[in-house]
């Protein structure tokens, strides 16, 4: 196992020595370097780093979204759903993982939270403000802004499942994201990096003042992080 460990750690700063900590890279020249320098088994995911010109801590300068990748995430999201019995079938045929009611109460309040998104139906936020407190901190919490609290939960269940991803700010003005797997080809992983790139500006709260876009970087799981050229992204 040490020499696992020994054998990865020198991976991982061969790969840290290659980055030039002065160069802005283009999209493309991110993707490419990050794809050489993969070394791991399993498949890495492609993250983004936002870091913006707000504070979030006022709300008119809070950002916060969800969008649907084109290309999909490469990930396997486990979706809960609050619903009425007349909405459980077609909820299933979506491919919800876990519905309930009572049931799914219990697991969360007893601390058990096995999944990624949490949708649920107007009729149900009643029953979901029990938990509010654990939910929310997690980011968890269904929105209506975020099409997870809806009448059509198969529809929001289908989306979840298809790559639809939330971003939302966090402390110091800083957003992650997945945008895919590496073993993505280049063409899906830019749609991808587009998509979210656009919803993140669009979404540019009326407090924020100056610059709003002040960084971007882009990393794998193992691999370093690469600032981007933000010009080049226009």
């Amino acid at each position: 196992m040490q020499q696992l460990k020994s054998t990865g750690g020198k991976k991982i700063n061969s790969a840290r020595s290659k980055v030039d900590p002065a160069k802005l890279y283009t999209l493309a020249e991110a993707i490419n370097f990050l794809k050489e320098q993969a070394f791991t088994k399993f498949d890495q995911t492609l993250d983004l780093v936002f870091r913006l010109g707000v504070d979030p801590r006022h709300s008119d300068q809070m950002v916060r979204g969800m969008v649907s990748l084109p290309a999909g995430t490469g990930k396997n999201v486990r979706v809960a759903v609050f619903c009425k019995e007349d909405k459980i079938e077609a909820v299933k045929a979506a491919g919800a993982d876990i519905i309930g009611s009572p049931e799914l109460l219990e697991s969360i309040k007893s601390g058990k939270i096995d999944f990624d998104v949490c949708i649920a139906s107007p009729d149900m936020m009643g029953s979901i403000g029990q938990v509010a407190k654990i939910l929310g901190p997690k980011g968890l919490m269904p929105n209506p802004k975020l099409g997870t609290v809806t009448p059509e939960v198969a529809t929001a269940v289908k989306n979840a499942k298809s790559g639809q991803v939330e971003f939302r700010v966090e402390k110091a003005g800083i957003i992650h994201a997945g945008i895919g797997k590496l073993s993505f080809s280049e063409n899906d992983l830019i749609s991808n990096f587009k998509t979210i790139y656009d919803a993140v500006q669009k979404a540019r709260p009326s407090g924020a003042k100056g610059i709003y876009m002040k960084q971007v970087f882009l990393s794998s799981t193992m691999g370093p992080g690469l600032k981007l050229d933000i010009a080049n992204l226009q």
